[in-house]
């Protein structure tokens, strides 16, 4: 596709950006999108390799050569059709997926990939800027119901789906508004918040109806239980009133820091400093944890650990320390081993960019304190060994520490939801559910757990992932559904 020579007259361009120092005074996005001649080079690069491994790489299987040919063309208009036909939100992908297609394709071999998130990014972009994207408003009625339970991109993507296919969707979400971690984990500086508004309204006028504030529970909601919540529901009444179920929740149960000093105020987890951000530059008048001034510490090296870094960072923190308990990745993958796999190798995210000390094989070994408040953090150097952790003697050490983020990750969904409707899990705790569309006659469906036409899907049944998995299992969960619901689907697999 593209260009039958681009590949070799072209070199990746990336994305302009605003520049550390004056990004960092704003929460903004500040990537700039491809403009449409740079758009149409980076599309000439894709090169008709004959197996599209890009495509494979992809969770949602996105047809890349055939819109990378199209942006190339100049058919923008076309390339966007196709980049919806496989993705209910390319603008939430093509602002904050890692883009595992890059990885697998095969310009990757012995090149520089082809830079397929920002034509993504590009390709939606224009067609918001050109009105090309609307309601897609079913035809006719089926007379079923649905619920979906949560709001992030798997339920969002299974209540678009099975609206467009004429369901009426009712979509619960505990918070005060719309998007989940979309809204509530991703600071406004990666995705800015009007990205999700404008789904939403798309979705409304497509019939999806939202009601914010609820919680899915058989318990009385206690005083002061965060999350905006203001009225239960109980599985029992939503059973009886929805002839399907989606449990779309996510994985919201961090993994802690069992260590001595746990409880000294100043030390939080990522999901209680991100999302209050968030609400501020949302208007909301409530305080956020603050960084300004002090020594902050962030242990976990993944994208929320560098999500905190960035937030803290505007601030005005002292200082940004990010230890990750793993050993230090090579700067470069080596390609004929890894590829089209996703590599692991050293990546540098625009938040470290801005400022930070990143340090690997790391433990933390207690966190010290006075008069109840955290004021250091003891670690210590580890080695790893045929997979096992040893820490090395001798190597502990002191430091200061203001605000301590933890951001390892979560380990599984709040169980709450799950055991109020009855839902089995796997041995991670996640909703139990296969995913194969085949089974037996009387067997569950495909994303149907143990409890009678409840379904589960994104992170409540695969764990903690990715945005862009998320809109494959919300999309496959629709099909799932829409199959229950009416005996056969007509919905993409």
């Amino acid at each position: 596709m593209g260009k039958i020579t681009g590949f070799m007259e072209f070199q990746r361009l990336s994305e302009a950006a605003e520049a550390p120092k004056s990004r960092i005074g704003h929460y903004r996005e500040f990537v700039v999108t491809l403009k449409d001649d740079e758009a149409k080079q980076q599309g000439a690069r894709c090169m008709d390799c004959g197996i599209p491994f890009c495509q494979t790489g992809c969770p949602i299987n996105n047809i890349i050569p055939d819109w990378n040919d199209l942006v190339f063309r100049g058919n923008y208009r076309q390339a966007l059709d196709t980049l919806h036909s496989t993705n209910n939100f390319p603008e939430f992908t093509g602002r904050v997926c890692p883009a595992p297609c890059e990885a697998a394709c095969t310009l990757n071999i012995n090149n520089d990939a082809v830079g397929i998130k920002s034509i993504e990014h590009f390709i939606v972009d224009k067609g918001w800027e050109e009105g090309w994207i609307a309601p897609q408003v079913a035809s006719t009625k089926t007379g079923k119901k649905v619920a979906v339970v949560g709001s992030g991109p798997a339920g969002l993507a299974a209540a678009q789906q099975l609206a467009r296919v004429g369901h009426a969707v009712t979509v619960f979400e505990k918070s005060s508004r719309i998007g989940g971690l979309l809204r509530y984990g991703i600071p406004d500086f990666k995705m800015e918040k009007s990205h999700i508004d404008r789904r939403v309204a798309q979705m409304q006028d497509e019939g999806v109806v939202f009601r914010t504030g609820v919680m899915i529970t058989d318990a009385k909601l206690p005083v002061g239980v965060g999350n905006d919540a203001a009225e239960t529901i109980s599985p029992a009444a939503l059973q009886a009133e929805f002839d399907a179920v989606v449990l779309a929740g996510g994985a919201e149960h961090p993994r802690d820091l069992p260590v001595p000093g746990r409880e000294l105020s100043g030390v939080h987890y990522a999901m209680e400093f991100l999302p209050l951000q968030n609400k501020v530059n949302a208007g909301d008048k409530i305080d956020v944890i603050s960084a300004k001034g002090k020594h902050v510490v962030v242990i976990g090296g993944g994208d929320t650990g560098s999500d905190c870094v960035g937030t803290s960072n505007r601030h005005g923190a002292a200082s940004v320390t990010q230890f990750e308990l793993m050993p230090q990745p090579p700067e470069k993958e080596n390609k004929p081993m890894v590829w089209p796999n996703w590599p692991l190798k050293m990546r540098t995210s625009s938040s470290h960019e801005e400022g930070a000390s990143r340090d690997w094989s790391v433990t933390t070994k207690a966190l010290v304190g006075k008069d109840g408040k955290v004021t250091g953090l003891k670690a210590a150097r580890v080695e790893w060994k045929d997979g096992k952790m040893t820490e090395v003697p001798g190597s502990e050490w002191e430091m200061k520490a203001d605000l301590v983020l933890l951001a390892m990750g979560f380990v599984h969904p709040v169980a709450g939801v799950l055991e109020a409707f009855g839902v089995e899990r796997d041995h991670r705790g996640n909703a139990k559910a296969h995913t194969d569309e085949g089974h037996a006659q009387g067997a569950p469906m495909a994303y149907e757990t143990n409890v009678a036409k409840v379904f589960a899907a994104g992170d409540m049944r695969r764990g903690q992932s990715l945005v862009v998995w998320a809109i494959r299992e919300g999309r496959q969960c629709a099909r799932a559904v829409d199959a229950f619901l009416m005996g056969s689907s007509t919905l993409p697999r």
